[in-house]
């Protein structure tokens, strides 16, 4: 959800995030860590996912936290969480109970198993890992002989799911537009999983148990003289492509190559000796480009140090540098991917301080008085 929202900010929302007073959300508390410019620790987790946003901080289990948003709500557009289901409802915050204030609401929630559909693993916690786990990501082209590779594409779980809420509460926006309605936007982080992960129940479907055995082709990664680049053959014209762009001509009369699958079973004892001798006095980049060039898709294998050089990427602003408060050099975030023709495009804010934003909002939107105000903090209701 932290990402949805920051898309969104990125979009030109106005972005307020909820905190808990003490200690802020848990991503400030992930590792690494940086000092912010108010001296807390904040870890990397916020840091990603948090750019252009305020913050509020709010104890909303306080009887008159709780209070005080259900004033806000009616102020704004939508109200995105990810706790746990039922949470919010035991704290008078749930949708029945916002929505009855507000009926325009969008309130759009994401947790790993659902609130709107049953799910025996309803009560659950969940990271990426569980969902990815769970939607078939791990048994996925496995490696005979080892473990898949936990985490190995980052939080693709919790990514995933933010594009599909960010496009639910779009949808529900539009939607309100023509009723005058609000509604739930739901998101199962192991529903978006499955829509991602699609080829695994549709194989099996198909009666292919093997992954590995699934798709016809050459697709796989290849040593160059500086690392690794990738290519994907999956058309008879992009073998013949291939085997005359490397030297290989003779292998287009190979009956072995005569059908896809001798693509993919004599991949490594003979296409992958012949393109990597091919590629041993080229960079990744130089082998790519001669083969993309062919009509061949292939790309090198980038680090973040690539990316930071790559021209694309400084040309599309995809890597955003915020200065560090600490003076310790920048923080690299990944920037907005969404290009619009005609509109104009928000220049990211670093993420904000834990309340940065609670005097501003409390007294703006709800026109509390900074006496007022005093008192809530003194309770630690605000901070």
């Amino acid at each position: 959800m932290p990402f949805a929202t920051q898309l969104l900010a990125h979009l030109g929302a106005e972005v307020v995030k909820v905190e808990p007073p003490a200690q802020g959300e848990s991503g400030r508390a992930a590792a690494p860590a940086i000092r912010d410019s108010d001296g807390r620790e904040v870890g990397a987790t916020f840091l990603r996912n948090n750019l252009s946003k305020k913050s509020v901080a709010l104890d909303v289990r306080h009887p008159e936290g709780a209070a005080l948003l259900r004033r806000l709500v009616p102020r704004f557009d939508v109200l995105a969480e990810n706790f746990r289901p039922g949470t919010l409802d035991r704290w008078g915050l749930g949708y029945a109970d916002l929505a009855a204030l507000h009926p325009g609401l969008v309130y759009v929630s994401v947790s790993g198993f659902g609130s709107l559909a049953p799910s025996p693993y309803a009560e659950w916690p969940a990271y990426a890992v569980v969902a990815e786990a769970m939607g078939g990501f791990y048994t996925f082209r496995p490696e005979p002989g080892r473990l898949p590779n936990i985490g190995v594409a980052g939080a693709l779980g919790d990514i995933g799911s933010a594009l599909f809420a960010a496009i639910g509460t779009l949808a529900a926006l539009q939607g309100r537009q023509r009723t005058g309605r609000g509604q739930r936007v739901d998101v199962a982080m192991l529903d978006a999983i499955l829509s991602i992960m699609d080829m695994v129940p549709f194989n099996a479907s198909l009666g292919i148990e093997n992954s590995l055995a699934a798709w016809p082709g050459i697709c796989a990664a290849f040593r160059a003289s500086d690392g690794l680049f990738v290519a994907q053959i999956g058309r008879e014209h992009q073998f013949e492509r291939l085997a005359r762009a490397i030297g290989r001509p003779e292998w287009l009369a190979d009956a072995r190559f005569a059908k896809r699958e001798g693509w993919r079973d004599h991949q490594d004892d003979v296409i992958r000796p012949a393109l990597e001798a091919w590629a041993k006095d080229k960079t990744r980049l130089e082998a790519s480009r001669i083969l993309a060039e062919q009509g061949i898709a292939a790309g090198p294998c980038y680090g973040a140090d690539d990316l930071a050089r790559d021209p694309h990427v400084f040309a599309h602003e995809m890597v955003i540098s915020v200065p560090r408060p600490d003076g310790e050099g920048d923080v690299w975030i990944s920037g907005n991917p969404i290009k619009l023709s005609q509109s104009s495009v928000r220049k990211p804010a670093r993420w904000p301080a834990l309340g940065a934003h609670t005097r501003e909002i409390l007294s703006a939107d709800l026109g509390l008085s900074d006496a007022e105000q005093a008192r809530l903090r003194a309770e630690k209701v605000i901070a």
